[in-house]
């Protein structure tokens, strides 16, 4: 596919951004890209990737450059609102890493302003376009497990500990956005509990509980005081269940012809083996990027649009309350 239409800024290179910029690279011409970083060490870097594509540290080159129409925001998280919104405002689609913003109303601001400018927003919830979540969507829309009824998740690690933002705003995005995937409905109800055992007021494992309209049930479980490193997600219906372990080496998505029916007005368990679920050997990052892309070059809507991130930030945010209000 030619995307010469495209021409992207990517703001910020440090570990997750250089990602960005490595992924970009193969997907469009070295001279389509432009990397801002206030970090020189970082040009460096980008320079040994390669030397065609551009660097500047001095953002307003980015905003004032009517050519590229594209900009993927990898900056810590209280930084994304400002940059957001003056990319916005100078007439760029924007990819924002999540959470989109720490604050539900600036969120909202950036949102708003999308819609009136008609460009494309898009929060980084990477793993909606990982293969083989897409592959579980296709096979419950299919109706090979019936009817949802319960989803969890566990995203546990011995991981690097931040001071910024806590295990909920670090972790639990992911699988907030799987869910409200899967669910295409907004929680009734959102319940959490959380504990700050290594730095006071900074969570280090949390569990968060949410009820669906539809009946669905769903907790997320993560810690970075784990002993060993899980990454597995569960979706149960009434006809069969899904396993979606990213941490293992093979195997990675299970389906099991397990549960219960009624029979003579008896539940019955049915318990057989399970079977491994091939998906396509694609990179989500790269998906990303190219559903970005198409939505620009196609005007479609993001899958991981500004109303989801909005979303996904609300249900953070009302999380975060039920923390606060359980340490009270």
């Amino acid at each position: 596919m030619n995307f010469k239409k495209i021409n992207l800024a990517i703001i910020g290179s440090g570990r997750w951004g250089f990602n960005h910029v490595r992924t970009a690279k193969s997907l469009l011409e070295a001279n389509q890209i432009t990397v801002f970083d206030t970090n020189k060490a970082a040009e460096e870097k980008i320079r040994e990737l390669n030397s065609e594509i551009k660097f500047t540290s001095d953002i307003s080159n980015i905003l004032s450059d009517e050519s590229i129409n594209a900009v993927i925001i990898a900056t810590p998280a209280e930084t994304h609102f400002e940059i957001a919104k003056k990319c916005l405002e100078s007439g760029k689609n924007v990819l924002v890493e999540k959470p989109i913003t720490l604050h539900v109303d600036e969120a909202q601001k950036l949102y708003d302003l999308s819609v009136n400018n008609n460009l494309k927003l898009m929060v980084g919830h990477v793993l909606l376009y990982h293969p083989a979540v897409l592959k579980i969507k296709e096979e419950m829309e299919s109706g090979k497990i019936g009817k949802l009824q319960y989803i969890y998740s566990n995203r546990l690690n011995l991981g690097a500990i931040r001071s910024e933002e806590n295990i909920l705003w670090s972790f639990a995005p992911h699988d907030i956005s799987i869910m409200q995937f899967f669910t295409d409905s907004y929680p009734t109800d959102i319940t959490a509990k959380g504990e700050d055992f290594i730095q006071n007021g900074i969570e280090d494992t949390t569990l968060t509980y949410l009820e669906y309209p539809t009946g669905v049930r769903g907790h997320i479980f993560v810690s970075w005081l784990h002993p060993f490193k899980e990454q597995r997600l569960v979706v149960i219906g009434e006809k069969g269940m899904y396993v979606f372990e990213d941490s293992l080496k093979t195997d990675k998505l299970k389906f099991y012809d397990k549960g219960f029916k009624k029979v003579d007005g008896e539940f019955q368990k049915f318990d057989n083996d399970f079977e491994s679920i091939e998906f396509e050997a694609k990179m989500p990052l790269g998906e990303e990027h190219l559903h970005f892309y198409n939505s620009i070059l196609n005007n479609t809507t993001p899958r991981t649009d500004g109303k989801h991130a909005l979303e996904v930030l609300r249900i953070l945010d009302s999380a975060t309350k039920e923390l606060k209000k359980g340490k009270e």
